[in-house]
């Protein structure tokens, strides 16, 4: 399976983070990609209100979305934000394309760091699994990697490979962090992992507000052992990358830890 990481810097226009998904998704495309992946935030970055910009599943820019998925004939997964009952809104993946049309809500939200995603954003309750080529892909949302028990979930599920799409904020130690986890997420579920975050603004001249997540690059491809396949650099990029989903098989021989696991109290 060929799998496209679209690491790029959201603008604060869906519009324009449309166009974006439409030239990469070409160029993903082009290159063989069935699979590609954008980041969390895709549909406009933080730091702005988000309220005004949410739309429902089936609003013009999800729709749009599914239009360029079908077009070139792959998956899209990418992340925009969809009303909540509540008043805010849900950090939601949509993920469209070869017979796929799901979405997930992100579960953990990212009160940490001093910023406070639920002061806008309601979390999901459910985790969600999909198969693409005959290969099991689950999906999770960037401070969802500090929590093992939903890519364990997801690889108990029937997921072989779980896609991340991110927006990681910067800040002392926070590349080391995102290195660790992306390793250990993948080797607590023995799954392949590819997480897609968000460029560094500053690497294309973009000011964003103190504290708010609004990404660092360094995507990642790891491998179901925690091998660190593929890597961008902290700037825009379009990854593109092969792995063989034979190999979670051969891992989880190897490292039966989904097997092994023991409930205790």
């Amino acid at each position: 399976m060929r799998i496209a990481l679209s690491q790029f810097v959201s603008d604060t226009d869906p519009s324009v983070n449309l166009a974006t998904i439409g030239e990469q998704t070409a160029e993903a495309a082009r290159r063989g990609a069935r699979v590609v992946v954008f980041p969390e935030a895709a549909m406009a970055r933080f730091g702005i209100p988000l309220g005004g910009l949410a739309e429902p599943l089936d609003g013009p820019w999800p729709s749009a979305v599914r239009d360029i998925a079908k077009q070139h004939d792959v998956l899209i997964v990418a992340g925009m934000f969809t009303p909540s009952s509540d008043g805010r809104v849900r950090n939601t993946l949509l993920v469209t394309g070869l017979g796929v049309d799901e979405h997930y809500d992100k579960i953990h939200l990212f009160d940490a760091f001093g910023f406070a995603e639920s002061d806008t954003v309601a979390p999901g309750s459910r985790s969600v699994t999909a198969t693409v080529d005959g290969v099991g892909i689950g999906v999770a949302t960037c401070y969802d990697l500090r929590f093992p028990q939903l890519f364990q979930k997801l690889a108990r599920s029937g997921a072989s490979v779980i896609l991340v799409p991110a927006s990681w904020g910067s800040g002392p130690g926070k590349r080391e962090q995102w290195e660790l986890l992306v390793r250990a997420r993948a080797l607590d579920s023995t799954s392949w992992l590819a997480a897609c975050g968000q460029a560094d603004p500053l690497t294309v001249d973009v000011t964003t507000k103190p504290g708010v997540p609004t990404g660092i690059g360094y995507s990642a491809v790891v491998s179901p052992l925690g091998e660190i396949r593929a890597q961008a650099t902290d700037r825009p990029e379009l990854l593109v990358v092969d792995i063989d989903p034979s190999e979670v098989d051969d891992a989880r021989a190897k490292v039966p830890v989904l097997a092994n696991a023991r409930d205790f109290s």
